[in-house]
């Protein structure tokens, strides 16, 4: 193996690859970069046709619609995954702005012990009990600071409302990744939030309902307030502010009217259409458990709900219509249709002054039976340093001992050692479908189709190119090479750069072959020759196949889990082929094909060698490193409340004739 490594390093320089020599490799004979994302759409559009029949059947009558309320409730609930105890609030008023008919408290409180959530609170001068707002915050890095926002909070508190505006994690004076100075380690809030989204997915928590939280425990302390009419609260947010108000209107009771403003849309067409937003905006399972972004407000029916949007806003408008006229059927049944309304103008996304008008005049309407239109006068606002609400301007710097969610993430790691260790003390048996349910394993679903797609004569040995395919999966390429004379071991390379980086280099090819092995180099899906398009993924989300892992991820089926089981069919192959019967198998997989294929040998006792390139030995890693590329590619939800990786290599060892599993930290190609 040593001198096979050492030779392999030459030939990285001994062979460049053109792209002709790539090509000629091909087995597909289409365009299959877009094959892995036709897929997960497909997954996508059957889960939202039959949440569309379960919408059908509930707007049959009000019993049913309310039963489908509830249902709603409970599977957002269990998205969510657990919170925080709610511990004490710790709340302080840092500093006071005065101005014409109403006041400007800073304020700091802790969303869980030693995690601080910034915020501004505006309050009328009069001494009587006001209703209340919560304002959500795009994705400015102002945050609360940023202007519109500012306009939109002074205009409700001159007309009679308190309004709180939370600075979002990652974004004002919360971000949670900065250098000794406070300055962000990434490129902005969207980066962050992403980035956070990853780890936290592991432990089961996601950043929206981290935000959900903060949010909570900000209408916790806004409801202290003497100044506040606590029957009489509402919330408004702006982009992924109107995603949190969407998200929060669902959860929260205690909110009794809300205003998204330019964020709803339908999910299906937007995912489809535009593909899929920041990690402040994805929740795993959200396709797998039929929830539409329409759903979330169906939850809060039929108390008063306004929709803002731009008619020219790059938030879909004809899905915001889409969600609109669901909304309609269903404040109908529930005899309210009066509060539901779309007010939308001709502009683009945000909260622009007539948008705010809007708002006010909906908020007075159903909180003060005054639905008279108020046009918003000249607004003197402040500047970002006036309105932080700490000396350092970031939590981070300010408060020591600041437990930011990276942090709390690796105390989440350590805390959920011991479950996973009474999870690993089960049967094997019980162990090993348990694993098999959460990584999404498919075994013996459906039949494997073998089908020939052509030789190609390269020196002296003959390429055989030869597709996979299963009914309702993506066909796989493989290229298959044998001796002339019997094989007698199996090699399977699994290259996250795909096979035809491999395949060019005849000398590695031939050492093989001149000691009898047959060798199959493949693509898994996603990579190779199914790989995106870069194009398509944003750099800012720090991931080359970040589109198509959050779909999958919202459809209920991890890259991870799809490629174990492309990795067993590349097993089930080579198992149903009488010329390699009990023979000797080695599996070689490079990067984001390694986890896979370690998941596979779990659950396939024929491999006798894996070696695994540039793998990670524990998830952990990915809290360690947390600005590393590419990490969504490995992403379980929750799979941190059950094993680590190295637990698998555990069940592994401790089955009869466990293979040996060589970790590498190179790979020469």
């Amino acid at each position: 193996m040593k001198k096979l490594f050492h030779f392999f390093i030459l030939l990285v320089f001994a062979f460049p690859l053109s792209s002709y020599s790539q090509k000629q490799y091909n087995v597909l004979d289409w365009k299959a970069e877009s094959s892995l994302n036709t897929y997960l759409l497909l997954q996508m559009h059957e889960q939202y046709a039959e949440r569309k029949t379960e919408f059908n059947k509930a707007i049959s009558s009000k019993q049913e619609l309310l039963s489908y309320k509830k249902n709603i409730q409970q599977r957002f609930i269990k998205l969510l995954g657990n919170f925080p105890e709610r511990t004490a609030l710790n709340a302080t008023v840092t500093g006071t702005i005065k101005a014409e008919n109403y006041k400007i408290e800073k304020i700091v409180y802790e969303s869980f012990p030693h995690h601080h959530v910034t915020s501004t609170l505006y309050i009328p001068d009069g001494n009587k009990k006001f209703p209340a707002v919560l304002f959500f915050c795009g994705h400015e890095v102002e945050s609360k600071a940023t202007i519109s926002y500012q306009k939109t909070a002074i205009l409700f508190a001159q007309h009679g409302f308190v309004v709180m505006v939370i600075d979002p994690i990652s974004q004002g004076e919360r971000f949670q990744l900065t250098d000794k100075d406070g300055n962000p380690l990434t490129r902005g809030g969207t980066t962050e939030h992403t980035l956070l989204n990853e780890s936290s997915n592991l432990l089961g928590l996601s950043t929206p309902s981290d935000e959900l939280w903060d949010n909570e425990r900000g209408l916790d302390y806004l409801v202290t307030r003497k100044e506040v009419d606590t029957s009489r609260v509402g919330c408004l947010g702006n982009s992924g502010g109107g995603m949190q108000t969407i998200y929060f209107a669902a959860f929260d009771k205690r909110i009794k009217i809300a205003a998204p403003c330019s964020y709803l849309s339908n999910r299906e067409r937007t995912l489809e259409i535009s593909g899929t937003a920041d990690g402040c905006a994805q929740i795993p399972n959200e396709g797998k458990f039929h929830l539409e972004l329409s759903d979330y407000l169906i939850a809060m029916a039929p108390k008063p709900l306004l929709i803002l949007a731009g008619k020219y806003d790059f938030i879909d408008y004809t899905g915001t219509v889409m969600a609109y006229d669901e909304l309609k059927k269903v404040y109908n049944i529930l005899d309210k249709p009066k509060q539901l309304k779309l007010f939308s103008y001709d502009d683009g996304h945000g909260i622009s002054q007539p948008k705010r008008e809007a708002a006010l005049q909906w908020f007075r309407q159903w909180m003060y039976g005054d639905a008279n239109f108020i046009k918003e006068d000249e607004i003197k606002t402040f500047s970002e340093k006036e309105l932080m609400a700490t000396v350092s301007g970031q939590v981070n710097t300010f408060y020591t001992g600041e437990l930011n969610l990276f942090g709390r993430n690796f105390l989440l790691f350590d805390e959920l050692q011991n479950k996973r260790q009474a999870f690993l003390n089960q049967n094997i048996a019980l162990l090993a479908k348990k694993i098999s349910e959460i990584i999404g394993i498919e075994i013996g679903r459906h039949t494997l189709q073998v089908e020939e797609a052509g030789q190609l004569q390269k020196n002296n040995f003959i390429i055989h190119k030869t597709i996979l395919r299963k009914e309702n999966e993506i066909p796989l390429p493989l290229l298959l090479i044998n001796p002339l004379s019997t094989s007698k071991k199996i090699i399977i390379y699994l290259n996250d750069n795909g096979k035809n980086k491999l395949v060019d280099s005849s000398n590695f090819i031939q050492e093989y072959l001149n000691n009898n092995c047959s060798i199959i180099l493949a693509d898994i899906r996603g990579i190779g020759e199914t790989e995106d398009k870069a194009e398509f993924n944003d750099p800012k989300y720090f991931n080359k196949e970040y589109r198509n892992a959050m779909l999958a991820l919202h459809i209920g089926k991890s890259l991870v889990g799809q490629r174990t089981n492309d990795i067993l069919n590349i097993l089930q192959f080579v198992h149903q082929n009488d010329a390699y019967n009990k023979i000797p198998i080695e599996v070689n997989a490079v990067g984001i094909t390694s986890l896979p294929a370690l998941y596979a040998v779990l659950f396939d006792n024929t491999v006798s060698e894996l070696n695994l390139y540039k793998s990670i030995n524990s998830f952990k890693e990915i809290f360690d490193f947390p600005i590393e590329k590419n990490w969504y590619s490995w992403v379980i939800p929750d799979v941190l409340q059950y094993f680590d990786v190295p637990d698998i290599e555990k069940i592994i060892f401790s089955k009869s004739n466990p293979p040996v599993i060589h970790h590498i930290p190179l790979f020469p190609l």
